[in-house]
């Protein structure tokens, strides 16, 4: 700003005397700075490249994160941003930023079993309208969700008849604990609110390994 002062008036006023006054006004700066400064000022090409990369940047952000270069120049459009999807690209690789990859190497939450693994049986073929009171027919699964601090895993329990999630968790690895944790959870639910509640007779439907849990000495089997 200061270098942008001293060309607008040089001509008229000189550039030491107005170093002088800037130097006597708190703003000090000697003719051979403003002559280095000047010489290395930034073209009006670049200075447009910064500001708007500056701007992508917010946009990306703003979006999670998670933009590629096609995404993020259609918002960028939106915002009213003037720029080509190859000059986000660009600056995209300045910024050194980049969209969440959707490749082989993605997030999974089942693989498939090895051949001849057992199988359990499938209790509900697919009657979700079957049951007539709670604790009936619970299903359960895991999932992932993005987040700020990268994917997390989801795993819940749900009573099929009165849609309420019995237990919940989220965990940052894949582990038995993660799926096990929430039926204890749902099962310590019950046993909270009542005390006769017993676990015989509930089928437990999910699509993962079999799992056995024994509160209060209860046996309880996920099918």
């Amino acid at each position: 700003m200061i270098v942008s002062y001293i060309d607008a008036y040089r001509d008229r006023f000189g550039v030491v005397p107005i170093c002088d006054v800037l130097t006597e006004h708190g703003m000090p700066i000697a003719p051979s700075t403003y002559y280095a400064l000047r010489k290395q000022r930034v073209s009006e090409a670049d200075l447009a490249d910064a500001y708007l990369a500056n701007a992508l940047l917010d946009v990306w952000a703003e979006n999670l994160s998670v933009y590629g270069m096609r995404k993020l120049w259609h918002e960028a459009r939106r915002s009213g941003l003037e720029v080509g999807r190859d000059q986000v690209g660009r600056l995209m690789g300045i910024l050194g930023i980049r969209g969440v990859l959707r490749d082989d190497h993605r997030t999974r939450t089942t693989e498939a079993a090895p051949d001849g693994a057992p199988r359990h049986p499938d209790l509900v073929k697919r009657g979700w309208d079957a049951p007539s009171r709670p604790d009936e027919l619970w299903v359960a699964d895991f999932t992932y969700v993005w987040t700020l601090a990268g994917f997390v895993y989801v795993s819940f329990c749900v009573d099929v008849f009165s849609r309420m999630i019995l237990g919940w968790t989220v965990s940052g690895s894949k582990s038995t604990r993660l799926v096990s944790t929430v039926v204890q959870q749902a099962l310590s639910a019950r046993f909270r609110s009542n005390s006769c509640f017993t676990a015989t007779g509930i089928v437990h439907h999910s699509d993962y390994a079999e799992v056995f849990v024994k509160p209060r000495n209860r046996v309880f089997a996920c099918a």
